[in-house]
């Protein structure tokens, strides 16, 4: 059985403190080592399943509109959101027949260069779509992003939780390179956490061991490694225990400001669930009644993750974070 039993059970407020492992350097210096890792000017825009027949998948990355749909042979396509006649949000405007259609003026776009339209690169990985957008970032352009190791798509279960905070990305990557305040700030989802690697100059990744709670005194112990691929991104790998193999994404993606000028940031998070069990098979057959539940799960987490992540930057952009 995947289960254990908590044989002592201990109170939140009894729990051995981590504010001395948590130091402020480990955590900087393994977001500083992120931000030097390239990402090839790719930015994540959402899910793959998001992307429709009827209508296309947008959102905006680096305060720029972007469309993203399929052509009637199934490739796919993005560029910008505003369309270049008279600046209609194409993100409001449906897809017929593989070609979207402004829906002030009728201007067609099947994906090639038209009317002062150019596309953008585009990638999808099977569970995210990917933009290249080449004077945001100002990298060296890859022809493809860094999509960290998965389980085989065909034997897991995926789903996607999208939430947006007023932060920029680094506060969402070092609110996930603090695996130290898991059993402290999400009691009803983590108990008995202990941080058992910390990365340094050549080994790069958190190692955790954590039971995710159940109900009562039921737990899943796992271990789980936490690395950065890229500078926008973070992965939890399950190494070890019930679902080994499994993978967490947190994708930081920067919207633009708000009316105010505060930087907003999306969290886009991918659970790709797997196991090695027979059982699973089954799993994967209620696929579609699982994944709402698994997103569920993420944003309930990210509700606090996020105002971690926006107190952090309120604090640093007054002047006030310590050290």
């Amino acid at each position: 059985m995947p289960l254990s039993l908590r044989r002592r059970p201990v109170r939140w407020e009894q729990q051995q403190p981590t504010w001395r492992q948590a130091r402020p350097a480990v955590i900087a210096e393994a977001l500083k080592r992120a931000q030097t890792r390239p990402s090839g000017n790719w930015f994540v825009v959402g899910a793959t399943r998001d992307v429709r027949d009827d209508r296309p998948l947008s959102g905006t990355v680096a305060d720029r509109e972007i469309v993203v749909w399929r052509t009637a042979d199934g490739r796919l396509v993005a560029g910008p959101g505003v369309c270049p006649h008279l600046g209609a949000p194409l993100a409001d405007s449906p897809v017929r027949c593989g070609t979207l259609v402004c829906h002030w003026h009728g201007l067609a776009l099947n994906g090639a260069p038209a009317a002062g339209w150019e596309p953008l690169p585009v990638y999808d990985d099977g569970v995210l779509v990917w933009v290249r957008l080449d004077e945001v970032a100002g990298e060296a352009p890859l022809e493809a992003p860094v999509v960290p190791p998965r389980p085989d798509l065909s034997r897991s279960v995926a789903a996607v939780y999208t939430g947006v905070g007023t932060c920029e990305p680094e506060d969402i990557v070092a609110n996930r390179l603090d695996p130290w305040h898991g059993a402290w700030f999400h009691p009803y989802s983590f108990v008995d956490l202990t941080v058992v690697g910390t990365p340094d100059a050549d080994t790069d990744g958190f190692t955790v061991d954590v039971s995710f709670k159940v109900a009562g005194r039921l737990v899943v112990p796992v271990r789980a490694v936490f690395t950065t691929p890229g500078p926008r991104t973070v992965v939890m790998h399950i190494t070890e225990g019930e679902g080994r193999g499994s993978v967490v994404e947190t994708h930081a993606t920067p919207l633009g400001p708000d009316a105010l000028g505060r930087p907003r940031t999306a969290v886009v998070e991918a659970v790709l669930a797997s196991s090695e069990r027979p059982g699973f098979t089954a799993v994967r057959r209620a696929a579609p009644l699982l994944r709402p539940f698994m997103a569920a799960a993420a944003g309930r987490l990210w509700r606090d993750d996020l105002a971690y992540a926006q107190r952090r930057w309120l604090l640093r952009s007054t002047g006030r974070f310590p050290g």
